[in-house]
């Protein structure tokens, strides 16, 4: 057993700390389990509360232009009022109900370039110490899975995968960020749109479907993009033609671009916008491209959650 960090704010001789995940990859809406093991220190610490914070990267658009950085979308106390002694061993276990809009990682064991984290916080004696930090692993609802297993086999594809800081106009978002997957289009709609983005917004009762078109294509003003919604139920996916479906929802959008100004329906200043000042990002950095889910590739891949983390830890522990 390998013990992470020391907790910085009790010096040497502190108590430190370890969270390991359950292996294999979470669900949105689903639980998250697994043990947070402790180390005492040189002599007897209160334990006041153990945290596990919910963490991703995201990019910000404002009026600078963009920043990227760590947000926290969720928080759990999973523990403490416990008085852990010189030198003991300890392990906590916890299982938490992740939130349904947390974004998708993976998509059949491929990574899509998003990078969420969990971030454990002990506190001790009023001293608070953000620590450990775990690379956490989400796969797709079935409702996700089916929609863009379809995108692939309607020969669209994928381009890139990230997150986006604010809040799409219009929708039930809860999260302060939305995952946006980025789409090449298929051969057959080349001609009418530059680009699709793609975002899943779940919930206990089904999943809210945003797909706008030609967003920063470059072909078309931003007047010019067009969006449109779709709300499916969680239950009976696998009895379902996705691929009319889907189809069905590009027509959609695709004919509503052509015929109508994005101001018309939802409003263009209210989707996609985000607070003015940033947060971020990152879709990549090792250059992994995977074939996923017939015609679509895999974003560039992150190898370590910490290469994205390190510069927030630092800052706070400054």
């Amino acid at each position: 057993m390998v013990f992470k960090r020391l907790l910085g704010s009790l010096g040497v001789g502190g108590p430190t700390v370890d969270t390991v995940l359950d292996p294999g990859p979470a669900l949105p809406g689903g639980g998250l389990s697994g043990q947070v093991h402790l180390k005492g220190g040189d002599s007897d610490f209160d334990i006041e509360h153990l945290t596990l914070e919910l963490v991703a990267r995201v990019e910000a658009e404002h009026d600078e232009g963009e920043s990227e950085g760590a947000v926290a979308f969720d928080r759990f106390t999973v523990g403490g009022g416990f008085r852990l002694a010189a030198g003991e061993i300890r392990s906590v276990p916890f299982t938490m109900t992740l939130p349904w809009e947390t974004p998708v990682t993976e998509l059949y064991g491929q990574c899509l370039g998003i990078v969420l984290g969990v971030r454990t916080e002990l506190s001790v004696a009023g001293a608070k110490d953000k620590g450990d930090l775990d690379q956490l692993t989400v796969g797709p609802l079935p409702v996700q899975e089916a929609t863009l297993e379809a995108l692939g086999q309607l020969d669209f594809g994928f381009k890139s995968a990230d997150l986006e800081y604010g809040r799409i106009g219009g929708t039930g978002q809860q999260l302060p960020c939305y995952q946006e997957i980025e789409l090449t289009p298929a051969p057959q709609y080349a001609h009418q749109i530059n680009e699709i983005e793609l975002t899943f917004l779940a919930g206990p009762g089904g999943m809210e479907i945003v797909l706008e078109a030609d967003k920063r294509g470059g072909f078309f003003s931003e007047g010019h993009d067009a969006l449109t919604r779709f709300t499916v139920s969680h239950d009976g996916v696998g009895h379902r033609d996705w691929n009319a479906i889907v189809d069905g929802w590009i027509r959609r959008l695709v004919e509503y671009r052509a015929s109508h100004d994005a101001h018309s329906a939802y409003g263009h200043d209210g989707h996609r916008s985000g607070p003015g000042t940033g947060t971020a990002v990152a879709a990549g950095a090792a250059g992994l491209a995977v074939g996923v889910v017939g015609g679509m590739v895999a974003a560039e891949v992150v190898d370590e959650v910490g290469d994205f983390f390190e510069g927030d830890e630092e800052e706070e522990e400054g």
